[in-house]
């Protein structure tokens, strides 16, 4: 296993990594809205604060050498279902390729957040056997 982490997403903050590598794939942890320069929710509405989440969500996928193309599976969490149509205009500018999904509404997230987006993606070098 190998550890991600880069300075272009927000910190971990707590006691896990941006994301991991293994066995050809690397799990990411859930990105929130998060501004990695300030350490401050970046957005007032869903639309802003999904952005941000998919920018976080990049910067990992960029550090670990893959891409937005190579996402498998992501995970998201919604404050409000509400939220859903607007949230889903953001994230398919970014995950064009259709990954599967699971999306949620959870009672709150870190930081008052309004939504997380996490992802499996797989490394360009290949499939690895683990």
């Amino acid at each position: 296993m190998t550890k991600v982490d880069t300075d272009k997403a927000p910190a971990a903050i707590g006691p896990y990594s941006q994301g991991i590598k293994a066995c050809g794939l690397l799990f990411a942890s859930g990105q929130i809205a998060i501004d990695p320069i300030t350490g401050l929710i970046k957005g007032e509405d869903i639309a802003a604060q999904a952005e941000q989440a998919c920018c976080n969500v990049g910067a990992i996928l960029q550090a670990a050498g893959t891409d937005y193309a190579h996402v498998i599976k992501t995970t998201c969490y919604l404050r409000d279902m509400a939220d859903f149509a607007a949230f889903n205009e953001v994230y398919a500018r970014y995950f064009v390729t259709k990954p599967a999904r699971s999306c949620v509404a959870v009672r709150d997230l870190t930081k008052g957040a309004l939504c997380e987006i996490e992802v499996v993606a797989a490394l360009e070098e290949g499939e690895k056997e683990c």
